[in-house]
């Protein structure tokens, strides 16, 4: 397996960055998770994070070296992410319980699998076009299928920030699963915030990718979006690949690597000393220690689970 895989994280104009992006893989299998904690809500971040590290710590564990079965896997273990973000909540006493936004993919054998909730986006590339795009759990998306509003308000409607179907909460997620789609050598497979793609078109979006190298194209193209972004912007996440040999760019490849191990890269931020965004007075704070030990406990748990996924 050959790859070329770039990620980064933009806090943007945001007071705290709430993404949180990981991608881990074996000799034969790559995931990609990309979280986009929800502002309106206390410790966005956390919720953001426990999706990151329970789904590569999953992948860890089952991946020996592909998936049985990639679609259940992600379905599977979003829904414990979304069990586990109420019981810490719960175990904190929280008085809102953290959300997150998701996209998720697995690649293998020359085959995407992708899963999503909220407006986090997968875009699969190939010549210059997106061939397939996840859609939006928002409420405009909502609007525009039924007719209710155009195209155009897509962009301008007041609206326009607020999903229907999130990670976290009192509401199990609706897990959207893409149908098994065919990996073809040159293909760029990305995944993102609505940061990022919110601020750039679909031309612009499927050129740039087209390009060269995600490790190029891809900073252009946070770059270009910072450049638009104004006050009320958010962070900007994303992780992106170009499928299969690329001479003269920088790539992975899995040829030698052993058929038990796994390599997790967690997702550079900008600026990660924030915290949190809980205002003042509502909630103690939560140090990153507490956080992991709480995520600790569930991949314990997670590790006595068969390997069936």
């Amino acid at each position: 397996m050959k790859f070329t895989i770039f990620q980064n994280s933009r806090q943007g104009p945001r007071q705290y960055n709430q993404d949180r992006i990981a991608y881990c893989y074996s000799k034969d299998a790559i995931l990609a998770v990309v979280a986009d904690g929800m502002g309106g809500h206390l410790y966005g971040e956390v919720a953001a994070r426990f999706a990151v590290k329970m789904l590569t710590e999953a992948f860890q564990h089952l991946a020996m070296p592909i998936l049985a079965n990639p679609l259940k896997f992600l379905s599977d273990h979003i829904i414990q992410v979304h069990d586990a973000i109420g019981r810490h909540a719960l175990a904190q006493d929280w008085p809102d319980c953290p959300r997150t936004t998701l996209v998720a993919a697995v690649m293998q054998h020359d085959e995407l699998y992708c899963a999503h909730v909220g407006d986090s986006r997968l875009y699969h590339i190939r010549d210059g076009k997106i061939i397939f795009r996840t859609e939006d759990h928002s409420k405009v998306r909502m609007l525009y299928r039924k007719g209710l509003i155009s195209k155009a308000e897509l962009h301008t409607h007041p609206e326009r920030n607020k999903v229907y179907n999130c990670v976290g909460g009192e509401t199990p997620p609706q897990v959207d699963l893409a149908a098994r789609r065919a990996l073809w050598s040159g293909d760029v497979v990305m995944l993102c915030t609505d940061g990022l793609w919110s601020l750039l078109s679909s031309n612009e979006i499927g050129a740039a990718l087209s390009s060269g190298a995600v490790t190029d194209s891809v900073p252009t193209l946070l770059d270009l979006a910072e450049s638009r972004a104004d006050q009320n912007g958010d962070n900007m996440s994303v992780i992106a690949v170009n499928w299969g040999e690329q001479p003269g760019t920088p790539q992975i490849s899995t040829a030698t690597m052993p058929m038990d191990l796994t390599t997790t890269i967690m997702g550079p931020l900008e600026d990660d000393s924030c915290g949190t965004n809980a205002k003042v007075g509502d909630v103690p704070d939560l140090s990153d220690e507490e956080i992991e030990n709480s995520i600790a406990e569930i991949q314990a748990a997670i590790k006595k689970i068969p390997k069936q996924s």
